[in-house]
């Protein structure tokens, strides 16, 4: 893991350049529309060079950018659930549809139902993934190779796919 010395900012700018593909695959698990993982790629780089005397010598510098992207994001996210979008003038002309929660709560019955389906090896691989774990980090908890992980996350979701109903045809697969 690339480390810096604050004593050299330059050096760190070079790490931080050299870690944007890194942080570009980490904020598309936040963010599904490229522009705004984007966004939030940028702000995090932003955040990281206004205060890298924070950082402390010996440590993972990717980690600590990491740390600040997700920190950036939850923030964000937070701020957007509280916040409507548009001005509140506007809120005023347009009545707000309530979106009812009975089809959500069912759906997240089934979803559950399905996941206790799955045999416990690819159910303990997906749950690890799906709460965080990075793949390395779920190998290293199930003792086995990190290809072995994302086979059995893969198989978990084609099942969980399949046991809800939501398999694609045959010909809208072989095009992806």
């Amino acid at each position: 893991m690339p480390t810096v010395s604050v004593a050299q900012p330059c050096s760190a700018q070079a790490e931080i350049v050299a870690l944007l593909p890194a942080l570009k695959a980490f904020a598309r698990r936040f963010e599904r529309v490229e522009s705004d993982a984007d966004d939030l790629v940028q702000e995090t780089v932003s955040k990281a060079l206004c205060h890298i005397e924070q950082f402390q010598d010996g440590t993972s510098l990717k980690s600590w950018l990491f740390t600040i992207m997700r920190n950036t994001y939850c923030s964000s996210y937070k701020r957007r659930k509280r916040e409507p979008v548009g001005c509140v003038g506007d809120l005023t002309d347009y009545p707000i549809p309530v979106k009812s929660t009975q089809e959500w709560s069912l759906r997240a019955l089934d979803v559950q139902a399905a996941i206790d389906k799955l045999g416990a090896s690819h159910r303990h691989a997906l749950l690890l993934v799906v709460n965080g774990t990075s793949y390395e980090e779920a190998a290293a908890i199930c003792d086995c190779q990190v290809g072995t992980i994302k086979s059995r996350v893969s198989r978990a979701r084609n099942h969980l796919l399949e046991m809800l109903g939501e398999t694609q045809s045959s010909e809208a697969a072989s095009l992806h």
